[in-house]
């Protein structure tokens, strides 16, 4: 859980990183209390056999609404909701899943996957789709162009 979790952190960082408008300091200190909270709120809600189970919970979403942790991970830097809403995507979906860690921005973005791995148990032959494999399926190509942020690890 610790990478997932340090994926998801540190990819909303560089988000704020790129607004130029916080220095380092605030950005570790966002980073630190971001991970720290994620950490907590998934502690019993991680399934390592049965990745989808809990992603709903798992999922950082802003839609016109701020996801409360990111929220106040930024209130520990200062960082008003409002301010906050100014310098994140208006729309972002992240799921942090074992074994996966991926985003959407828009409702009608692509979904991009920032981290993925393999279970280290061979104990289960089959393969096990990611729960964004779930929401590809039956689903059209997006309407709409829209300019993603890659990132591999």
């Amino acid at each position: 859980m610790k990478t997932e979790v340090s994926t998801a952190a540190n990819f909303v960082t560089r988000l704020l990183r790129g607004t130029r408008l916080l220095s380092e300091e605030q950005l570790q200190q966002f980073r630190f209390s971001l991970e720290e909270s994620l950490g907590d709120h998934y502690q019993h809600h991680w399934f390592p056999n049965a990745p989808c189970r809990g992603s709903g919970y798992r999922c950082i979403r802003i839609n016109h609404k701020m996801d409360p942790i990111i929220g106040r991970a930024a209130s520990t830097i200062g960082l008003t909701k409002e301010r906050l809403f100014s310098l994140l995507p208006s729309e972002l979906t992240m799921w942090v899943d074992p074994f996966e860690v991926s985003y959407r921005i828009g409702e009608d973005g692509s979904i991009c996957v920032l981290y993925e791995s393999t279970p280290q148990s061979d104990t289960n032959p089959t393969s096990v789709d990611s729960c964004k494999d779930e929401l590809r399926i039956g689903q059209p190509s997006p309407s709409k162009s829209f300019g993603m942020m890659t990132c591999s690890s």
